[in-house]
């Protein structure tokens, strides 16, 4: 088994962030990959070791706790290097047990330990690891860079074989990657002669510095006067603000934290009447331990009542920014939301190809969460599809359509007036690139009504009938998707899941071989990707609906990666028990594998026999599936629906769906209480949909 150690070559590198994104971009490949950080570093002790704790919150990851630093100086002080590292090499040892890689974090380098490069050296060659070095280059030269990573080989044993290569953190943006990483190894002959590699040059984005309001109260000790959204809004920028109105107007913006001395009424004014016209600014910081008048606060009550922020701090305007300034840029522990965002971010600007070749194939064929959200966007982007979000001027979805095309998963397509969007996306700090394509529905109905006859005119409908339908958005992009000029549709951030399907079942219709339109949820369980079906669309299938529903659910699976083992879920396992709702379960497995002889199907199957390899060994010894099952077909609506709920809300799993199956093209409903990243992957499973 392989063992990769990540040490840094200096201070402040961003070894943490840079360690886990690694951990992150090769889950993505499928491996099962064990962490450990030997030694816990931080001076807060009663707070948890955080690249331990962001490994098992977000990597799902089970390292075990490191050992506290005050363990490790008295192992040093009493000259028992050997005892101390028997100790690591256990923790390592807990921590590889089935998996198909190790990365190891070693420690920062540390004014109060001096000893933090020595130790790094004895634990990679204890644990026979190659090191990979991190090293920060924002504020170093090439031939600086260089000079480090040179050290770092010697410090480590000079040696080619243990030395796996480097990675660069904070890479100015207008720096050329490769051209930097030939300047580098020019500038050293030992990097000439190992001909080291660059792992990664992940570049310098503040926008993952932004801390969250709430992070900035507690640091000021402010108190919170209104808390509004408090711990979902970031900052992004500080302004504070010393002149008259109109000269501050351009500081209003999103993400953007007003500092003000409390008696400055008409900063408080302007800066109401901007969180009152949508814009979602980090929050209201009032200074000098004063309030503004209470006739004001009055005036300027619906503001403070909404998502906005306001804080108040004692200290002077002066001194609350000198404070401000020297704020940590750790994530706190508690912001598991910002920390995934840099794992992510690292990830994708890593360059792990030579580190998997030699690790190899992973024990067993897996769908992990990373590399199932990994392989739907790279999917994506080489579908290069077209889809249309009837819902084009709602927040989220305008901002999902950012990211799509910043990303290349799929070419949106937004159905709303062009003023209104750009408003909302200016309102929410999106830079919606031009590639976005903006269609106003007022100016192309009047093309689809007549299609729209001609599709619907043995149901007897008109002209005006159908231009009347066609005032809904819906109805437009599903009218879009029909004649080819969209591959695909995702709607429901703000309509109902039968305001989304219904027009696709009337003008889209199902695929051939289909007999009905079924639905899945993708559960992203800690481990690896379930498929749960159906748990949005058919009340109560009958036993040949059920069997169309399992193959469509397989068939969904194997394309997007998960080799389809599937379970029919009924409350009794094999023969043990009977009744009309077994008895339809039990038909329609006999159905599906008539169908299907080659798909790997059992039923009925307790979920817990289907899930749990223990319980599948006992009530299904046989079983192909028995513990083993990664496709759930539920036998009706009721029960598929509460399990995928119960599942997702209970145990904290993220849920991706449902997915229409059986349609001739993809129509995806979306939940109303969607987040910006649920619309973004709805989107890539169309636009993979659309190739199938």
């Amino acid at each position: 088994m392989q063992t990769l150690f990540l040490a840094p070559t200096g201070f402040d590198a961003g070894l943490t962030s840079i360690t886990l994104g690694l951990i992150r971009a090769l889950q993505q490949s499928g491996l099962r990959v064990g962490f450990v950080k030997p030694i816990a570093q931080g001076a807060d002790t009663s707070e948890p070791e955080r690249s331990t704790h962001f490994a098992r919150a977000i990597c799902h990851a089970n390292p075990p706790e490191p050992l506290p630093m005050e363990r490790v100086e008295h192992l040093l002080s009493q000259g028992e290097i050997d005892q101390l590292m028997e100790e690591i090499v256990s923790l390592y040892q807990q921590a590889s047990h089935n998996v198909d890689l190790m990365i190891v974090e070693g420690l920062v380098p540390d004014q109060k330990q001096v000893f933090s490069t020595y130790l790094n050296t004895k634990i990679a060659r204890n644990l026979q690891a190659q090191t990979i070095l991190v090293t920060a280059a924002n504020k170093l030269a090439s031939h600086e860079i260089a000079e480090q990573l040179e050290m770092s080989i010697q410090a480590f044993g000079g040696q080619p074989d243990q030395i796996a290569g480097y990675i660069l953190n904070r890479v100015g943006k207008d720096q050329d990657a490769e051209q930097l990483a030939l300047e580098i190894l020019e500038s050293g002959s030992l990097l000439q002669k190992h001909r080291l590699s660059m792992l990664g040059a992940i570049p310098n984005e503040p926008e993952l510095l932004a801390p969250r309001t709430l992070d900035v109260a507690h640091y000021l000790q402010a108190r919170v006067l209104h808390a509004g959204q408090i711990s979902r809004r970031r900052v992004r920028s500080m302004a504070v603000t010393a002149r008259t109105v109109p000269n501050v107007v351009h500081l209003l913006k999103p993400g953007a934290l007003i500092i003000t001395p409390g008696d400055r009424e008409d900063i408080v004014l302007a800066t109401s009447m901007a969180a009152m016209n949508g814009v979602p600014l980090a929050g209201l910081l009032l200074t000098c331990d004063s309030l503004p008048d209470p006739r004001i606060q009055q005036l300027c009550h619906q503001a403070f009542t909404s998502g906005l922020p306001v804080m108040a701090s004692t200290h002077n305007t002066f001194e609350t920014t000198s404070v401000l300034t020297n704020m940590s840029r750790q994530v706190p522990a508690d912001d598991l939301e910002r920390m995934e965002r840099v794992i992510d971010f690292v990830a994708e600007n890593l360059n792990t190809e030579k580190l998997k070749r030699d690790v190899g194939s992973p024990r067993e064929q897996r769908m992990p969460p990373p590399a199932f959200r990994y392989q739907l966007i790279e999917k994506a982007r080489k579908a290069g599809k077209r889809i249309v979000l009837p819902e084009g001027n709602e927040p989220r979805t305008v901002k999902a359509a950012a990211i799509c095309h910043e990303k290349r998963i799929a070419h949106c397509v937004l159905i709303g007036n062009r003023e209104e969007i750009l408003q909302v996306a200016e309102a929410q700090g999106v830079a919606l690139p031009d590639s976005v394509e903006i269609l106003d529905p007022n100016e192309v109905r009047g093309r689809y009504i007549e299609p729209m006859v001609e599709l619907r005119k043995g149901k007897g409908l008109n002209a005006p009938m159908a231009e009347q339908q066609l005032e809904d958005n819906v109805v437009l992009g599903t009218m879009m998707l029909a004649l080819g000029e969209v591959d695909g549709l995702v709607s429901g951030a703000v309509h109902t899941t039968a305001n989304t399907i219904r027009p696709a079942l009337q003008l889209i219709k199902t695929s051939p071989g289909s007999r009905l339109v079924s639905s899945i949820f993708f559960m992203l369980m800690p481990e690896q990707v379930l498929v749960y079906g159906d748990c949005a669309v058919n009340p109560d299938p009958s036993a040949e609906d059920l069997a169309d529903i399992a193959i469509q659910s397989a068939d969904s699976a194997a394309a997007f990666g998960i080799p389809p083992r599937v379970a029919m879920i009924s409350y009794s396992t094999g023969s043990s028990g009977s009744g009309s709702d077994v008895e339809k379960v039990r038909e329609a497995t006999r159905i599906a594998r008539e169908k299907r002889p080659q798909l790997v199907i059992d039923g009925p199957m307790q979920y817990d026999a289907a899930s749990v390899e223990s319980v599948g060994r006992q009530k299904a010894p046989d079983s192909p599936v028995a513990g083993r099952a990664n496709v759930f077909v539920f036998p009706d609506l009721n029960t598929g629906n509460t399990t995928y709920k119960a599942v997702q809300r209970s145990a904290g799993v993220v849920s991706v769906g449902p997915m229409l199956q059986g349609l001739r093209k993809p129509v995806n409903d979306l939940s109303r209480g969607a987040l910006v990243d649920d619309i973004v992957y709805t989107i890539a499973l169309t636009a993979i949909q659309s190739v199938q």
